[in-house]
C-alpha cells in the first residue's frame, strides 16, 4: 500500500482481525486517526470522489480551523442542481458523510452512545431547531433507536451532536463525490435507483465564501424531505385528518 502512494508521505494503516460492526468499526478507526493527525480528510469505500474534492476540503481545513461552529465539510450535494446563496458554498445543519473532513476538536466532542442527552434532550433540541413536525418525529425516532442499540452505525451521533451544539457543516454548491455502493448486495444502500446512488461529479473553484454562518435551511429540507419522505407522511397525515372530521361530522348530523 505504500509503494501505491506517488507523493512523499508516511502510510500508517489500521486493519482488524475481525469484523467489529458499523458502529464501532469507523468510529474507532477515526479515533485512531485523529490521534495521529489534526485535521484531515474521510473517505469510504464506494465513495468516489472528483478531483476539486481535496482542494476543496483543504482549503476549508485551514479556514475554518479556528471556528467552533463550523464541524463538517462535506463533498457531497445532494440539491439536484439547486445553488443557495452567491458563494462557492453554502452552511448546513446536516452534514453528509459521503467524503468529508473535520477536525481533531470535532472528533474529540465525539460520543458513540450519546451518554450526555437523553430522549427530553433531544426532543428539546429538534423542536428547535426544525418547524417541520414529521421531520421532528424522524429524528426523535432515531435518537430512541440509536440510544437503544437498535442501530448499528456511527454517523447519526455525530449528526446528534452537531445538532445540538448548533454546528455547520460547508456544502459546496457542486456535487463533489459520488457514492457507487447502492446495489442489492449492499450492506446499508441497496437500491440503484435511490436518488442518492451515483450522483454525477463536477468541479469546483473556490472563488468566494459565504459573508456568514447562517445556515440554509431550505436546502436542508429540501434534502430531508427526500430522505425521510416528508411528503408521502403529510399525505398520510392528511388522509387521517380528513377522516377524522368526517367522522366528527356524522357524530353530530
Amino acid at each position: 500500500m505504500e509503494k501505491q502512494a506517488d507523493w512523499p508521505c508516511t502510510v500508517r494503516t489500521l486493519f482488524r482481525e475481525r469484523n467489529l460492526g458499523c458502529k464501532e468499526a469507523v468510529s474507532q478507526a477515526i479515533t485512531w486517526f485523529f490521534e495521529h493527525e489534526a485535521e484531515g480528510i474521510i473517505l469510504e469505500d464506494d465513495c468516489l470522489p472528483g478531483s476539486s474534492f481535496f482542494g476543496f476540503c483543504d482549503a476549508l481545513l485551514q479556514k475554518y480551523r479556528h471556528e467552533d461552529r463550523v464541524r463538517i465539510i462535506t463533498g457531497s450535494n445532494m440539491q439536484n442542481g439547486r445553488q443557495w446563496g452567491d458563494a462557492s458554498y453554502y452552511f448546513s445543519r446536516y452534514g453528509n458523510i459521503w467524503g468529508w473532513a473535520t477536525w481533531r476538536r470535532v472528533w474529540d466532542r465525539y460520543d458513540a452512545g450519546l451518554s450526555q442527552y437523553t430522549e427530553a434532550d433531544a426532543a428539546r433540541h429538534l423542536r428547535r431547531i426544525f418547524d417541520d413536525p414529521f421531520l421532528v418525529a424522524a429524528w426523535e425516532k432515531i435518537f430512541a433507536n440509536q440510544k437503544a442499540g437498535n442501530i448499528d452505525t456511527w454517523d447519526y451521533q455525530l449528526q446528534f451532536i452537531t445538532f445540538f451544539e448548533n454546528g455547520l457543516c460547508a456544502t459546496p454548491n457542486v456535487n463533489l463525490v459520488s457514492n457507487l455502493g447502492f446495489r442489492a448486495d449492499g450492506t446499508h444502500t441497496f437500491d440503484p435507483a435511490n436518488h442518492g446512488s451515483g450522483v454525477p461529479v463536477g468541479e469546483l473553484t473556490i472563488r468566494t465564501h459565504p459573508a456568514g454562518f447562517t445556515p440554509e435551511t431550505e436546502a436542508d429540507y429540501y434534502f430531508m424531505a427526500r430522505e425521510y419522505d416528508l411528503a408521502q407522511q403529510w399525505r398520510r397525515h392528511r388522509k387521517w385528518k380528513n377522516r377524522m372530521k368526517r367522522w366528527m361530522k356524522s357524530l353530530f348530523q
